[in-house]
């Protein structure tokens, strides 16, 4: 595979998912269950595998691989045929995750088209399968089991984002997206929520079409990734297999802008102080811990009984702060606590939310905040003891 096909490592992505077989059944490697594939291909005169190469390169570049096959097919003959098609489609699953190596996310949708064949998709006997094969894996639906479907395809989560929710409320295909938008704080299963765009107006490549602005992508950005949320960002080839150079290019200005933002943390520059924290000022669990750099073990821990807790960083001599956005995250590995938080800067309140979860990135609605001397964030409700793990205060030049 051309080295182009990963430039989306420059935009420090962590994980890439390839479509192995998309709705018009054709395979990306020479699978034994079908010779629509690129056996067929004048492509290294049949002999290519794209899946394979695809692999290879992110294994040599450090970048985790995930796949995608759709589960609707157009052209197999068995489409339609229950046990069939299931069958099919698990022999092709399976030398998937047979053959090339680890894979830390497998893809699941409840693809069909409207005048498709009437199917019955075995999901559970799919999922079994990829827990068999790979136990590690992810698995993103609709309804999890791993990761959940944010619920459209614009990448934007909610502004309440819960990582639970009930999976029982839950079908591939026919899932409430309200419900899968914000989560369920009662909800039984751990299920974060994956955001998934495209690059461009659309999921394929057109010669019309152009990425999306960069203004626009840090407005997905912020609504996904600061909503407690990965980001899924389709990047398509063009008609040569290649990412076209303008998508290139907009990673590359995407990833400057993020590094741009965040490089920097205010915070970093004030005194601390907090309302309390658990065990004494030698427990372990002091408001400095949100300054250092594990965003997710370390973290500031209130006294249990505690109802009004806040953190509060304040300039030291006679400097002031001027920043737009204010990050906070909780120690996730530990669940997620908060329900409600406010953030006030000398006093007076300029923010306040709901969730908080891995991430929470606030955009300050009234532009940049100038002079500032002090920034107060209070915990307004919580289940459970609230467990912060960092807190930045940020300046993005770009909005």
């Amino acid at each position: 595979m051309p080295t182009n096909g990963l430039t989306s490592v420059q935009a420090g992505v962590s994980l890439v998912i390839l479509t192995a077989k998309h709705h018009d059944g054709f395979c990306l490697w020479p699978s034994k269950y079908t010779d629509h594939s690129v056996i067929r291909s004048r492509w290294k005169n049949g002999q290519g595998d794209v899946v394979w190469e695809f692999v290879d390169a992110a294994k040599a570049r450090g970048v985790d691989v995930g796949l995608y096959l759709s589960p609707w097919d157009r052209h197999d003959k068995s489409y339609g045929l229950n046990k069939e098609y299931n069958e099919h489609y698990l022999a092709q699953l399976q030398e998937l995750l047979n053959k090339y190596g680890d894979v830390k996310e497998v893809w699941f949708d409840g693809a069909k088209g409207s005048n498709a064949p009437n199917m019955t998709y075995y999901f559970d006997d799919w999922f079994a399968m990829v827990n068999e094969l790979q136990s590690a894996i992810n698995i993103f639906s609709d309804a999890g089991p791993g990761v959940r479907w944010v619920g459209n395809e614009h990448g934007f989560a909610g502004n309440t984002s819960w990582s639970t929710i009930n999976r029982t409320l839950l079908s591939i295909g026919g899932s409430n997206a309200d419900y899968l938008n914000s989560g369920d704080p009662k909800g039984t299963d751990w299920l974060p929520p994956e955001c998934d765009v495209s690059i461009r107006p659309g999921w394929f490549w057109h010669k019309s079409q152009e990425p999306k602005s960069l203004s626009e992508l840090l407005e997905i950005y912020y609504n996904s990734i600061g909503r407690n949320c990965v980001l899924l960002l389709n990047v398509p080839p063009n008609t040569q297999g290649l990412i076209n150079n303008s998508d290139v290019q907009r990673l590359k200005e995407f990833r400057s802008a993020i590094n741009t933002i965040f490089s920097t943390n205010l915070a970093k520059e004030c005194s601390i102080k907090a309302s309390s924290q658990r065990g004494g000022k030698n427990g372990g669990f002091g408001p400095e811990n949100v300054l250092d750099d594990d965003h997710l073990w370390t973290y500031w821990g209130p006294k249990d009984d505690k109802e009004d807790n806040w953190i509060e960083f304040k300039t030291k001599s006679n400097k002031s702060l001027r920043f737009n956005v204010v990050r906070i995250q909780e120690a996730i590995g530990l669940g997620q606590r908060v329900k409600s938080h406010e953030i006030y800067v000398d006093g007076k309140r300029i923010a306040n939310g709901t969730t908080i979860g891995y991430k929470k990135l606030h955009r300050i609605a009234k532009g940049v905040v100038s002079n500032a001397k002090s920034v107060k964030i209070k915990i307004i409700g919580s289940r459970g003891t609230p467990l912060i793990s960092s807190i930045g205060l940020h300046f993005d030049p770009f909005w």
